[in-house]
């Protein structure tokens, strides 16, 4: 069966986001685009610096759909009324916000739900970011507060206690003012991954998020007094999740709210620098 939407990847996005395995488990939704000078239905970008203003070319070029692989912390405003013109789907590929274990896209039981039912009660939280030895620690502290905010929805009052080569500290409270803390170390003794934990007078939530390649899934476990109960697992990677969500919403012909949704996660990120 031949592709509906064609995609062409720049080198970056198929680095950082398998572009080409994800569309290959997907063939018959998207394939590679022919060669030629004709503007694919959907562009991959790499979101390093400067990644809206590649988004916003692709959008003026004619895409239908953008697909953005780990965006740094940038202002979206001006992509997102150029988006939202044009009639244009952009997803953001994040390394661990995209975790179908964190916002199930069919329905079923998942850590978001999970956390903000806890968030009540919610007594502490803990979260701890591993990165390898040579990872961009601000980098990494982007992708981890995108995980945590995919979960908590808002963390407040946040402050930034250390910074360096190593890793970093920041605190901060939860919607019913209980205390954060959160860390990013850079290491090889362990794979990179996330790690969320929050505590509740009477068990708790936790989530290990492995990275997007990885061949494990996450988990998500909920404590509570009757016991513990290991969330339903999801054998599907972040990227090919986000590649799902934006077929759907080409199917569909809606826009996805990923713009709006991280231009809170840059407006948070900014706060450190004024740390």
């Amino acid at each position: 069966m031949s592709a509906t939407y064609s995609v062409t990847a720049t080198p970056g996005a198929e680095e950082a986001g398998a572009v080409a395995l994800a569309v290959a488990s997907l063939p018959a939704t998207f394939g590679p685009a022919a060669g030629g000078s004709a503007t694919p239905d959907v562009a991959a970008i790499a979101g390093g610096p400067g990644w809206t203003a590649e988004a916003l070319h692709a959008i003026e070029a004619g895409s239908r759909g953008v697909m953005v692989v780990n965006p740094v912390p940038e202002d979206t405003a001006q992509l997102s009324a150029a988006a939202e013109a044009a009639g244009t789907a952009v997803v953001l590929d994040l390394r661990w916000a995209s975790n179908p274990a964190l916002v199930s896209q069919d329905g079923g039981p998942d850590a978001r739900e999970a956390f903000r039912s806890a968030l009540g009660t919610a007594a502490m939280l803990d979260s701890v970011a591993t990165g390898a030895p040579g990872t961009d620690p601000q980098r990494l502290l982007g992708e981890h507060l995108a995980a945590l905010l995919e979960v908590t929805g808002t963390l407040d009052a946040v402050s930034l206690l250390q910074s360096g080569a190593t890793g970093y500290t920041f605190s901060g409270r939860l919607a019913n003012g209980a205390p954060m803390s959160a860390h990013g170390v850079l290491t090889a003794a362990r794979p990179a991954s996330v790690d969320i934990r929050l505590y509740t007078a009477d068990g708790g939530v936790s989530v290990r998020l492995p990275e997007p390649a990885a061949a494990w899934p996450a988990e998500v476990r909920v404590t509570g007094p009757h016991g513990g109960l290991l969330l339903p697992t999801l054998y599907e990677s972040a990227h090919r999740t986000a590649w799902r969500r934006l077929k759907d919403h080409l199917t569909a012909g809606t826009r996805p709210d990923d713009l709006t949704r991280f231009a809170r996660l840059t407006a948070l990120y900014a706060t450190f620098a004024d740390t």
